[in-house]
């Protein structure tokens, strides 16, 4: 709960981290942040493993060239890269994300410092921010992507859509979460 103090201790750390956990509306917020990437990394997997989804022509020859084979590779990569960066927004609202698991070599048990936490979450949060809303309102219906007679039309360009539209919450989420776990982090320190 918000003003609730907790202290966090490990074997590394001597003193107890005095912090206030997230309140639960943080915690949700970073929970749906976390999920943001999952349709769009499904939908990734599903054209890396050879399911058609909706491209045709050349278009289709040129996505499916080297599926199965390193494209493949590359896309459920990308995917995994996806979901890692989305998940760690929960970092931001859970102890591991103020004193690092005593299990990480080298750095396991420390505290995180706040600004460690919150300048790479703020720069990622306008970095997606800015590559979403462009690509969403900007590109999506462009003729090189969904504009193009060959790219998925009907129901495989809804699903597309539908599968990557909550991109486009990711940024603002991670934002709105990083503002609250500096909040707390300044809170905590006084």
């Amino acid at each position: 709960m918000l003003g609730t103090a907790v202290t966090p201790t490990t074997s590394a750390v001597a003193t107890p981290l005095p912090y206030r956990s997230a309140a639960p509306w943080a915690v949700r917020v970073a929970k749906v942040a976390a999920l943001t990437a999952v349709p769009s990394g499904l939908w990734r997997v599903a054209l890396g493993v050879g399911i058609p989804v909706g491209f045709s022509g050349a278009m289709e020859r040129q996505m499916t060239a080297h599926m199965p084979g390193w494209a493949t590779l590359y896309v459920l990569a990308l995917s995994a890269l996806a979901e890692t960066l989305a998940f760690l927004s929960l970092g931001l609202v859970r102890p591991w994300g103020r004193v690092t698991p005593s299990w990480l070599p080298l750095i396991g048990g420390r505290r995180v410092r706040p600004w460690a936490a919150v300048v790479p979450a703020g720069l990622g949060a306008v970095a997606v921010t800015a590559l979403t809303f462009a690509a969403g309102f900007g590109g999506w219906y462009g003729p090189n992507a969904m504009g193009n007679p060959e790219a998925p039309h009907g129901l495989a360009g809804l699903a597309m859509t539908l599968c990557y539209a909550p991109l486009l919450l990711w940024g603002p989420l991670l934002a709105i979460v990083t503002v609250d776990y500096l909040r707390r982090s300044r809170a905590g320190a006084r």
